[in-house]
């Protein structure tokens, strides 16, 4: 479409798929504070594994980025993994009294993602991993907004959910937004439907991910 913006077409093309994540049967659980404690204990395991992968994955971005300026915001995304969100992982671990070691992380759909993702970073160039991240950082603020405004009874659950409503997690996905613009502006048909192709591509991964704790 005339003046559409490669986020705009991305979004709209995938519509439905990230509709599809948006009402998955996960986000309606801990929407609607009914998340069962089990649900919620794999769900950390295997989110705790991908975020582990995700510092690898920025870290392609990092070696692939163009400007100094890229550099330099992925490198401050790869310390908030590491320093925010793995230690959230470790200090929920510990209270919570999980072994992640007791758990199968080789369940088709959670290796799955782990491997899918990591090799769209690995294969591709900077913006497929743009693509691939904006793909799961805007779907966890869009329905993360909305849960962090609802009571959720379970402290640490409330805690993710509201890291991934904050300003700071905001300011990260509309980052990886405003670099796929400014990319696509000088982006031809094929290149900007292929980047497109990637967003469905993680989505469906997501799904099937979130699947996972219900197994």
């Amino acid at each position: 479409m005339a003046g559409e913006t490669l986020s705009e077409q991305i979004l709209r093309e995938n519509a439905a798929v990230f509709e599809a994540m948006l009402h998955h049967r996960f986000v309606e659980d801990v929407k609607q504070d009914r998340l069962t404690r089990q649900a919620f204990e794999r769900y950390l395991v295997y989110e705790g594994a991908f975020v582990d992968t995700a510092i690898s994955i920025f870290a392609y971005a990092v070696a692939k980025a163009r400007t100094i300026e890229q550099k330099r915001w992925l490198i401050a995304v790869l310390e908030a993994l590491a320093n925010q969100q793995i230690t959230y992982f470790e200090k929920t671990f510990a209270e919570r009294g999980i072994d992640p070691a007791t758990y199968d992380l080789d369940l088709p759909e959670v290796a799955e993602f782990r491997i899918g993702m990591l090799a769209i970073a690995r294969d591709g160039g900077f913006l497929d991993t743009v693509a691939a991240m904006f793909a799961a950082e805007w779907m966890y603020l869009t329905w993360s907004k909305e849960a962090a405004a609802r009571p959720i009874a379970d402290r640490l659950l409330k805690e993710w959910v509201d890291m991934h409503a904050h300003d700071d997690f905001a300011a990260q996905a509309k980052w990886l937004r405003q670099q796929l613009d400014e990319a696509g502006d000088h982006l031809d048909t094929t290149e900007r439907k292929r980047l497109s192709d990637i967003f469905g591509r993680a989505q469906r991964l997501e799904i099937a991910f979130h699947d996972a704790p219900y197994r």
